[in-house]
C-alpha cells in the first residue's frame, strides 16, 4: 500500500482506521517522518512507514530506519532488571546498596531496587550536572549518583527520574552480571527476538538511523493548542525546581544526532529502535512472537503492571502511575486500556503492551514535539487502535 504522501506498507483487515490515523499525521499534524508496527497475539497486524528518514532531508523512510526513541528506553531498561528478578538474580526487595555499596551514602541506605523502577530512589536531580562527555562516562556517572544525597527519603514519594534512571540501572545491572547493561540487552533480549533495537548504537548500524528535528508547529496546528496547567508551566521554568534540575542533569543538553551520543549507553534516555523493533520487543514481554519466545512469565508482567507508585509527581509536576519500570496508562499517559503498560518519550516515541488486548504497540518519528508523555500523533494512534481491536 502507497499513497501520494510517501506512506507506504500493510495492515491486516480491521485495522484500516490505523492507516488512516498515521495518514493523518502527515496532512494535518506535521509529522515528516515515522513508523507505526501493532503486533496482535505475537502476529504482526500494522507495519506502516512514511515521510523522510530525516526530518530535515528528502531520502525516504525505508522498512529499516531506526531513530531515536528518547525516554522509552526506559521500558527496555527495566526489563532488563525485572528479567534478572525473574531468573533468581535480583532481589528487588534488596537495598540496593547490597549489589552497589557505594549507593548508601548520604542517607540512601534503605533504597531498595523496586525503588529505583519505581522512581522513588530519591536521586532524580545532581547538585553538579554532568558535562555530556561525562554523562557518557557509565562508572563516572554512576559513581556522582552514588555521592548524591536524596530530595525525599527514598520509597516514600515519587518523581520521574528523567536521566538519573539510566544510570541506576545500568549500574545494577552491571553489578550483577559484570557486563553493560547495553552489552546484556543485546546478548539476551534483542538478540534472541531479533530485535533491530540497540542501548549503544554499534558502529556497523549507523547508517540506519535517521536525524531527528523539530516538530513543525504550525503545521501541526490540527486543533486547540493544549497549554500546560499554571503550576507545571512554573515548575519548567523555574532554575530551581526539581523538575527544570532533573531533566538539565547533562548540561550543555547533548546533540541527539552526534555519532558519540548515539553510541553511549544511557539507558533513561538514547536506546535506538525501529518501530518494529519497539512493539516485538512488547509483544514478546506479553507473549510468544513468531521467530522468538515469550520474555516475561505471568508473575512478571504483574510486576510490570501493578501499582507500585501513583499520584502528584515530584519533577513532573502532575498525576502519573508506575508500575515497576513502566508507566501504566492514565491521563499523563494514556495507552489502549486500563491495563497497558510501557513508556513514552519525550517528543513522540512510544511502546506498550495491553495484556487483555495481545496488543503490542510501537511508533517512532524523527519530529520532537515539545510533550514529555502524551504526543498528538501517538494519541491520534491509539484512538484508531482502540476501534480497530474492539
Amino acid at each position: 500500500m502507497g499513497t501520494g504522501t510517501g506512506v507506504h506498507g500493510t495492515v491486516a483487515p480491521g485495522f484500516e482506521p490505523v492507516r488512516d490515523a498515521f495518514l493523518r499525521g502527515f496532512t494535518a499534524l506535521g509529522e515528516r517522518g515515522a513508523a507505526v508496527v501493532v503486533y496482535r497475539d505475537g502476529r504482526r497486524v500494522v507495519d506502516l512507514r512514511g515521510g523522510t528518514r530525516d526530518a530535515d532531508g528528502t531520502e525516504p523512510w525505508q522498512p529499516g530506519t531506526a531513530q531515536v526513541v528518547r525516554s522509552a528506553t526506559k521500558g527496555v531498561a527495566a526489563a532488563a532488571l525485572l528479567l534478572l528478578h525473574q531468573r533468581g538474580r535480583l532481589d528487588l526487595d534488596a537495598p540496593v546498596a547490597a549489589y552497589w555499596p557505594e549507593f548508601k551514602a548520604r542517607g540512601k541506605e534503605r533504597a531498595l531496587v523496586r525503588h529505583v523502577l519505581a522512581h522513588q530512589a530519591g536521586v532524580p536531580v545532581l547538585d553538579q550536572p554532568l558535562t555530556p562527555c561525562e554523562a557518557y562516562a557509565s562508572d563516572l556517572a554512576a559513581a556522582v549518583v552514588a555521592a548524591q544525597a536524596p530530595a525525599w527519603e527514598p520509597g516514600t514519594d515519587h518523581g520521574y527520574h528523567a536521566h538519573t534512571y539510566g544510570w541506576l540501572t545500568g549500574e545494577l545491572v552491571r553489578r550483577v552480571t559484570g557486563r553493560s547493561i547495553g552489552d546484556w540487552i543485546a546478548a539476551e533480549i534483542a538478540g534472541p527476538l531479533g530485535l533491530d533495537l540497540w542501548v549503544g548504537l554499534p558502529d556497523a548500524e549507523a547508517g540506519r538511523v535517521g536525524r531527528l528535528g523539530r516538530l513543525d508547529a504550525p503545521a501541526a496546528a490540527g486543533g486547540p493548542r493544549v497549554r500546560p496547567k499554571p503550576e507545571v508551566a512554573a515548575a519548567y521554568a523555574d532554575p530551581a525546581s526539581l523538575t527544570r534540575r532533573a531533566f538539565a542533569v547533562v548540561d550543555p543538553r547533548p546533540d541527539e544526532n552526534d555519532p558519540a551520543y548515539r553510541a553511549a549507553v544511557l539507558p533513561a534516555s538514547n536506546g535506538i529502535a525501529t518501530a518494529d523493533g519497539l512493539a516485538r520487543f512488547y509483544a514478546a514481554l506479553i507473549g510468544d512472537v513468531e521467530g522468538g519466545a515469550r520474555l516475561f512469565t505471568p508473575e512478571t508482567v504483574a510486576l510490570a503492571r501493578g501499582e507500585a507508585a501513583a499520584g502528584p509527581d515530584r519533577v513532573l509536576v502532575t498525576p502519573t502511575r508506575f508500575g515497576l519500570g513502566f508507566m501504566l496508562h492514565g491521563p499523563a499517559a494514556p495507552m489502549l486500556s486500563p491495563g497497558s503498560f510501557g513508556h513514552p518519550g519525550r517528543g513522540g516515541a512510544l511502546g506498550f503492551a495491553d495484556p487483555e488486548s495481545g496488543i503490542a504497540f510501537g511508533y517512532v518519528t524523527n519530529a520532537m514535539g515539545r510533550g514529555v508523555t502524551a504526543d498528538a500523533r501517538a494519541q491520534a494512534l491509539i484512538r484508531a487502535l482502540r476501534t480497530a481491536a474492539a
